[in-house]
């Protein structure tokens, strides 16, 4: 609902991974990170009467833009930068680092620069570049794993189950999974995708004594501590772990003119919800999160609705 909500393209909005992660150095400490990709190209946005006039005229707009940048020459970029955080802080930080709803304040843990992502090319073949990538949160290289953070916790089963059911088991051999400085090696054997022989009569379990690849028992990442007993309990409660503190905290941060903007949108839409009591229920999250909010869209709601 603010002025974020609606980018003016792909290449003019930033990239968040969301989920925090774990890094390793080569000593052996943890770390915990979160990945932000910064738009080079600046971030614009439209207004919902811009967005609806877009949509009319090209609802394929984002993609058309994007393709012809790259056919231009004008290659869209973005700088990736991390949030770091020693794994100690965790347990006692304000709120739950691990909670994906949550932000790291700046001041807190600020950006660090990595690198650079650029797309210079477009697919050749949309099916067999896109249609067939099979993006994965557990492809993980050594030093960098999971955290906590249960819906990633999930994610590392799902999504790799969900490639499984939608390519087959061989979708790690296609040029646009395989990886580019080794070979991939596996016991996955004919199915769907099959290729390159699939090994022949080589043996396709493990262990077994004809040289096929074996796992190395090697730990990708640092083991984190657990605790406690299984059962049903309540979440450990942090000074700022609730749902409201980080919206007002975000709506404090904004400027007159995008408070007012992101007020009108709000109750523009909840105005045209017929029970009265809906309409209260919602109207108590903004006032929850901030009191001037919670006001404002109030009596911009109550406006409406008498008009």
């Amino acid at each position: 609902m603010g002025d974020r909500g609606i980018p003016a393209s792909y290449r003019h909005m930033n990239g968040y991974g969301s989920h925090t992660y774990q890094w390793t150095n080569a000593e052996g400490e943890a770390f915990f990170v979160k990945y932000h990709f910064k738009t080079n190209q600046g971030v614009r946005s439209l207004s919902s009467d811009q967005a609806a006039e877009l949509a009319g005229k090209n609802p394929n707009s984002h993609q058309t833009d994007l393709l012809q940048a790259i056919e231009r020459g004008v290659n869209p970029s973005w700088t990736l930068h991390v949030q770091i955080m020693p794994a100690a802080d965790a347990a006692e930080y304000r709120f739950n680092p691990f909670d994906l709803t949550k932000v790291w304040p700046h001041r807190d843990y600020p950006l660090q620069r990595v690198g650079r992502l650029v797309l210079d090319r477009n697919p050749d073949n949309v099916f067999a570049e896109v249609e067939q990538a099979a993006f994965s949160p557990n492809n993980f290289v050594p030093g960098i794993g999971p955290s906590p953070d249960k819906m990633l916790q999930g994610r590392l089963f799902a999504y790799a189950d969900a490639h499984r059911y939608r390519l087959g088991v061989n979708h790690t051999l296609l040029a646009v999974n395989a990886p580019r400085a080794t070979t991939a090696q596996n016991y996955g054997r004919d199915g769907l995708m099959a290729s390159n022989s699939q090994g022949r009569g080589a043996k396709n379990y493990e262990p077994n004594s004809y040289d096929g690849p074996t796992e190395t028992g090697r730990a990708l990442s640092a083991p984190l501590p657990v605790t406690g007993y299984t059962g049903t309990h309540e979440a450990p409660q942090h000074t700022k772990d609730d749902d409201f503190y980080q919206a007002g905290e975000l709506y404090r941060l904004m400027s007159s003119e995008e408070r007012s903007r992101l007020v009108a949108n709000i109750a523009g839409g909840l105005s045209q919800v017929s029970r009265d009591d809906v309409i209260e229920k919602n109207l108590a999250h903004f006032h929850a999160a901030d009191p001037e909010y919670g006001r404002r869209v109030e009596e911009a709601v109550h406006a409406l609705r008498e008009d």
